[in-house]
């Protein structure tokens, strides 16, 4: 069986084909050119370092390509890296698929696509299911394919999907535990809080952010798309519901320096902040956890306020139920 960079022990060298997610040519302080790079294979992404370069291999390669590498693994600041001893194209006969080499959604995208059709219909409120199936019609393809993140959580193909479907489906315990909470508005809150990604995120391949994402940012794109919408729907922007809704979205980073240019002050706005934290939170540990060994600590995680995470030895997670519905 074909070894996964995550397999690789401390200073083992190895071969191995990877797909270049980043590649840029600097210098040390003595002025000698280098790569920083990073690679990835369906397991894991890793940052690169080839220190004896020279400029005219930083234009052989280029960002979503696969490549073929020697290197040794090593970990630098208490964080996993190789150093890169050789690098080259592949060759005929080795893979050249980008698709194959990347981290994907634990759930299958016919999978995601049903269980977002579903909970479109539990959204009861007629103008929000319009705003919400105008939108995800708009950018389908985007919304199964992109990552909810350049980094940290949910950084993989179909992640924004999956990051979305999860927060409803928290969203769904939330309304069953407590009374008056508006279901339509968490549902639609939660299809479409990060919506914005499509646009802010160059896409699942060699992921980076648009010139439009730096200088905007998701929150304030998907509202726009969301007035956008009213017009094209012929909907009052005026109307509460419009105002609830935008609101809700506009809110869902909870704090003015996190980007959300409201604090929520609606009871589902508060709701879908919380989970939103939840969820991402739960997924940045998930990803610590597969990179440390029972018993040990991880490296710090900067989406954790810089915390270490452990890794239980005895722990014995329950695994989630398969078959859930809306």
């Amino acid at each position: 069986m074909t070894k996964l960079l995550k397999d690789y022990q401390l200073e083992e060298q190895f071969e191995a084909n990877v797909l270049l997610k980043e590649l840029d040519l600097r210098r040390t302080q003595q002025g000698k050119p280098y790569l920083a790079m990073v690679v990835a294979d369906r397991s894991m992404e890793i940052k690169g370092m080839k220190w004896d370069a020279d400029e005219a291999e930083a234009t052989q390669f280029s960002a979503g390509q696969v490549i073929h590498i020697t290197a040794i693994r090593q970990s630098y600041q208490d964080h996993p890296q190789l150093r890169i001893l050789d690098m080259r194209a592949t060759q005929a006969g080795e893979p050249t698929d980008a698709s194959d080499f990347m981290q994907a959604a634990p759930i299958k995208r016919e999978d995601m696509e049903e269980e977002v059709s579903q909970l479109v219909f539990q959204i009861t409120n007629a103008t929000w299911q319009r705003v919400v199936r105008y939108l995800l019609n708009k950018f389908h393809d985007e919304f199964f394919t992109y990552p909810a993140a350049k980094s940290v959580h949910h950084n993989f193909k179909g992640g924004l999907a999956y990051h979305s479907l999860s927060i409803a489906h928290l969203a769904q315990a939330v309304v069953q535990q407590y009374d008056n909470i508006n279901g339509s508005l968490l549902y639609a809150g939660a299809l479409l809080h990060d919506l914005g990604k499509v646009l802010e995120l160059s896409g699942p391949v060699a992921t980076k952010y648009t010139t439009v994402g730096n200088l905007i940012g998701h929150i304030t794109l998907i509202d726009e798309q969301i007035v956008l919408a009213a017009h094209e729907l012929k909907l009052d922007l005026n109307s509460e519901d419009m105002l609830v809704l935008r609101h809700t979205v506009l809110a869902h980073h909870g704090q003015l320096e996190y980007g959300s240019p409201v604090r929520p002050m609606i009871k589902e706005a508060n709701i879908l902040h919380q989970l939103d934290e939840l969820d991402a939170n739960i997924q940045t540990f998930d990803h610590a956890l597969e990179q440390t060994q029972p018993g040990e600590f991880s490296s710090r995680q900067w989406a954790l306020d810089q915390r270490a995470v452990y890794h239980p030895e005895n722990e014995e997670p329950q695994a989630p139920e398969k078959d859930r519905a809306f």
